[in-house]
């Protein structure tokens, strides 16, 4: 079993975020988004105030290695003001939207991302949501598949330049 696996299977955990992760959250972000997509410490910052419970992180021990974030609302897609506008939050909104999935170069392919993706999918039913949505470039749509996600086609968001494909998984 490689080393890395073997020594965070015995010290990892799963919690919401805090404003004191935020420059955790801030540097794996950079780690996992090219210059042009990654979101600023300003724009976490608001985020961690308007919707920190909807930051799930991944640790080991002490260490952020993998996070999730993103709002609810009821608006059915995801749209590009939503990444900047953390304040159209609605805590009873219909829909999880997922604005990041990242995890540390080094700990990816470990099924750690893919453990907080499940945990995420879970805490958003039970919290009586529609589902979720969030976008992604092609090579990752056969990822999220794996947890029900269906692609809806290209979407609207021109985030960062990129092409991107809106995916949703309904309950």
């Amino acid at each position: 079993m490689n080393e890395i696996l073997k020594a965070t299977q015995e010290r990892r955990s799963i919690r919401t975020a805090t404003t004191a992760d935020l420059d955790a959250i801030t540097g794996v972000e950079a780690q996992c988004f090219p210059p042009a997509e990654v979101a600023t410490r300003e724009t976490f910052a608001d985020r961690l105030k308007y919707f920190p419970s909807h930051f799930w992180l991944m640790l080991d021990g002490d260490k952020v290695i993998s996070f999730v974030d993103g709002m609810t609302t009821d608006t059915p897609n995801l749209t590009d003001e939503m990444y900047s506008h953390a304040e159209m939050h609605n805590e009873a909104g219909k829909w999880q939207m997922i604005f990041g999935v990242c995890t540390l170069p080094e700990y990816r392919r470990k099924g750690f991302a893919g453990e907080l993706m499940r945990r995420v999918i879970r805490d958003s039913r039970e919290h009586g949501r529609e589902g979720l949505v969030l976008t992604c470039k092609a090579e990752m749509s056969k990822w999220y598949e794996r947890f029900g996600f269906v692609c809806e086609g290209v979407s609207s968001s021109v985030h960062g330049g990129a092409v991107w494909y809106q995916m949703r998984l309904k309950f």
